[in-house]
């Protein structure tokens, strides 16, 4: 067995989640030492295991069942395959509970009481454990019974309406968005309920929803309307509350200008040689700039674009205005700055034909308890016989008759 380090050592989550906003989570989580055991279905498992091209290369090259997607988001777990819709399966998964701190899950609403593993059927038997739903519209209000997806919380959430450039059709953000943020605000609260449970000793049920989560952080366009009473609009990359700060085309290519202040403004005209706009009272002070943005934007437009992209980042930081590329993905990885990051990582994967997959690593950097990468993403099931003799004390003929009657 391999032993956990981090923060979060001797925490073990039950994590009966799948796609994406649970698994986020959970690995989250098990980056900083928690002990997370995915259970999944046998033969099926978790369904993005087969959302590809692209897969793993196996040895001879040819592909294999684990997409890049799964990698993604099960870095650090045990997978065990456990029927939980047959009573023998969801009494092994309660059996499991009494030596767990989490469960997470993100079942329809109801699903689980199908299986006697609801918040309600567990907290008397569970008193501490902490029980975390995620689905696409909460527990509760008129759309919980609905199915929810990323893509439907961005769309009633407001985020597509404000995506795209203006005289084209709304865009939705290409990173499944909601998932990855209700994954975070999860992550946080599993750790507060934890630390609740440690103080008063009971554990509780966190209900998040997809489209809540979206509302959450609508943050400052969110505020715009209430404050301001004006619907925000779609601005391709411009800011809606700082002018210049979007993207501007140059001489040779894209970079983002973040001139966002009225003293950063100066200094980049003062490098662009075009002080004179300072003398215009449109130009005067951000919002200035905000109320007259088709104007400053289309003059500040028509002198980037005399120079190139190199010219423009090399001075404007030398000048002290933030300035960056517009880097494709691979140019991404192959940035100094994200490598000595170490956000491309490598581990050893026993389906991968090199031995190993690349990975995205953690960006939480802890002085005394930093994140591990101790595991793989797992095969599916491939912790089934450990983990059910480790917490159950099932022995092999024990499991292996489980794995006659399609249990495990």
């Amino acid at each position: 067995m391999v032993e956990q380090t981090g923060a979060l050592q001797g925490i073990r989550i039950l994590d009966l989640s799948r796609v994406l906003a649970g698994p986020s989570c959970t690995q989250l989580l098990a980056d900083l030492g928690a002990d997370v055991i995915k259970i999944e279905r046998p033969g099926v498992g978790d369904e993005t295991r087969t959302w590809g091209p692209p897969f793993v290369a196996g040895a001879d090259g040819e592909e294999t069942t684990e997409s890049a997607y799964y990698l993604s988001a099960n870095r650090n777990k045990r997978s065990v395959t456990i029927n939980v819709a047959a009573p023998e399966g969801a009494a092994l998964v309660k059996k499991m509970l009494g030596e767990c701190d989490v469960l997470t899950e993100n079942f329809k609403v109801g699903g689980l009481a199908k299986y006697g593993l609801s918040y309600d059927d567990l907290k008397e038997e569970f008193p501490s454990l902490v029980y975390c739903s995620i689905t696409g519209f909460g527990q509760t209000g008129p759309y919980a019974h609905r199915p929810g997806y990323d893509m439907m919380a961005q769309g009633m959430g407001g985020l597509i309406s404000m995506t795209g450039e203006p005289d084209r059709a709304p865009a939705k953000v290409p990173i499944a968005i909601n998932d990855v943020m209700t994954g975070m605000y999860a992550s946080v609260a599993i750790l507060a309920a934890l630390r609740h449970r440690d103080e008063a000793g009971v554990g509780q049920h966190i209900d998040l929803g997809l489209l809540d989560v979206q509302v959450a952080w609508l943050y400052n366009q969110g505020l715009n309307y209430l404050t301001g009473g004006q619907v925000p609009e779609r601005l391709g990359t411009a800011h809606p509350n700082s002018v210049p700060y979007q993207a501007f085309e140059t001489a040779d290519g894209f970079i983002v200008l973040a001139a966002n202040n009225d003293e950063q403004f100066k200094r980049f005209c003062a490098f662009a040689d075009c002080l004179d706009l300072l003398d215009d009272p449109k130009f005067a002070t951000n919002p200035d700039r905000v109320r007259n943005r088709g104007h400053v934007t289309a003059c500040v437009a028509e002198i980037i674009k005399r120079q190139s992209s190199t010219h423009w980042i090399e001075g404007l930081e030398k000048a002290g205005v933030s300035c960056c590329p517009i880097n494709t993905v691979d140019q991404v990885f192959d940035d100094p700055g994200v490598q000595a990051r170490e956000m491309k990582i490598s581990m050893p994967h026993p389906l991968a034909g090199e031995g190993a997959v690349d990975l995205i690593g953690n960006p939480i950097k802890m002085s005394e308890t930093p994140a591990a990468y101790n595991r793989s993403p797992p095969t599916m099931g491939q912790h089934t016989d450990e983990v059910l003799e480790e917490m159950l004390g099932l022995s092999e003929d024990e499991r292996d008759k489980l794995r006659a009657a399609g249990l495990i």
